[in-house]
């Protein structure tokens, strides 16, 4: 991530951008429980995405369904980047930016989200018995599972690390995989912002998929390696990607200035178009306006219901009290 929110909340003005774009840390992330602690969440429903438009349910392609802003008094708790839904819905995983993941079980009322149950913060932990925040893989940012494998990406020490899926839900034994010359050249704090693992009845056939938030794209696995780029537009960055059950991708983008604040954009990128040396564009799904909800939404997952794709949100609050962490829920019919 380089110039955002983040350093003007925590150094404010002039001091803030100066230590920012030098790529100095203006304070520490909290830091990450030494093993699964239960902790406990408030959720404060969000009913109406629009606050100027209330009886407005369609944004885009988009159909707005709920949402909750999502509290805690632990210090630790926030920071998301990534996030993943199970197939039923009913079970999340975020990411948080150190090295710590949220899990627990989502609670609905009369269809709408309502809460989470069970939460639990885990630290991330390599194969070696060294918890990740205490690595030079500490800096966590990008989230996919898929079957017994979770994918983490890492920014400033470039890295994307293989962890195992026990029978219990436990992601454990971290381990780095091979990553291109490319990856490893990007900016210090321009790292992966995005992983997914798209479809195996997709052209990519099951391949992991990281895009770095200047635009710059990596397939990592499968038979089709090789870069791409992104074609970025109206001063948005990358901060996630999921795939949808056809192996188009829909790529989250989030852009931020000190007087407008923070701006989402989702958009559908077709499977045929990822691909080695390819220029990818495609089109708006929905982009946020300033009425809408929303904060410095980062995290990314689709699940289905019945006849809709259900797109799922996660804002990551920088561990700031001047900030939200998010949970919205969008229906893209079909």
């Amino acid at each position: 991530m380089r110039l955002t929110r983040r350093n003007f909340l925590i150094g404010g003005g002039a001091a803030a951008a100066t230590l920012a774009c030098t790529g100095v840390a203006l304070a520490q992330r909290p830091q990450a429980f030494r093993g699964a602690t239960s902790i406990e969440v408030e959720a404060r429903p969000i009913s109406r995405l629009s606050t100027t438009d209330p009886d407005r349910s369609r944004f885009g392609a988009l159909m707005f369904r709920s949402g909750v802003d999502l509290r805690s008094r632990i210090p630790a708790f926030g920071g998301f980047s990534g996030l993943w839904r199970s197939a039923n819905g009913q079970d999340i995983i975020a990411l948080a930016d150190n090295a710590q993941l949220l899990k627990a079980r989502v609670e609905t009322s009369d269809g709408r989200l309502s809460g989470l149950s069970g939460p639990v913060l885990s630290p991330l932990i390599l194969s070696n018995g060294v918890p990740l925040r205490r690595s030079r893989y500490y800096d966590t940012e990008s989230f996919a599972l898929a079957g017994n494998a979770a994918f983490v990406g890492i920014e400033r020490n470039h890295a994307v690390i293989r962890f195992e899926r026990s029978g219990t839900g436990s992601i454990i034994r971290g381990v780095p995989i091979p990553v291109p010359k490319e990856m490893k050249d990007l900016p210090s704090n321009g790292g992966l912002e995005a992983l997914g693992v798209a479809p195996q009845r997709s052209p990519l056939g099951g391949a992991l998929v990281g895009l770095a938030e200047g635009g710059s794209g990596f397939i990592l696995t499968g038979p089709r390696q090789g870069t791409f780029q992104m074609v970025l537009s109206g001063g948005y960055d990358v901060t996630d990607l999921a795939f949808l059950p056809d192996g188009d991708a829909v790529i989250l983008e989030r852009r931020f200035s000190l007087f407008g604040g923070f701006g989402c954009r989702l958009r559908r990128i077709e499977a045929s178009a990822l691909r080695p040396g390819a220029r990818v564009d495609g089109d708006i799904l929905y982009e946020s306006e300033a009425s809408h909800q929303i904060d410095n939404m980062e995290g990314l997952a689709v699940h289905r219901e019945a006849d809709a794709i259900v797109l799922s949100l996660i804002s990551d609050d920088n561990f700031s009290s001047l900030q939200k962490t998010l949970l919205l829920e969008f229906a893209l019919p079909g």
